[in-house]
């Protein structure tokens, strides 16, 4: 199991975790407005990081974007294997026409 296996799992063993002891279950309790919330401001500090081209806070940033990703995922019951299936449906084809046929 990969790393980002084992934190979707983590996340979801959460969802039913007291909120007091658990920063993931608060986020969860919070609703899915709020995941999506903490996932846009890691996605923005991510893209400072981008900017500023500094290679160690940039990955550490992007730890936090995934995380929040999966977070705000599991706020709406969607699982990493969800995102994976999309994923390889999309495999062998060219992002210009994954595009078009979304239009």
């Amino acid at each position: 199991m990969s790393a980002i296996e084992r934190l979707a799992a983590t996340i979801e063993a959460r969802k039913s975790a007291d909120p007091a002891t658990s920063w993931t279950a608060k986020l969860l309790s919070q609703g899915p407005d709020k995941a999506a919330e903490k996932f846009g401001e890691e996605a923005v500090e991510a893209v400072i990081e981008a900017v500023r081209g500094d290679r160690e806070r940039l990955t550490a940033e992007a730890g936090d974007v995934l995380y929040h990703l999966l977070v705000m995922l599991a706020s709406r019951d969607i699982s990493l294997n969800d995102v994976l299936e999309e994923l390889e449906r999309r495999e062998g084809t060219s992002g210009l026409e994954e595009k078009a046929s979304r239009s």
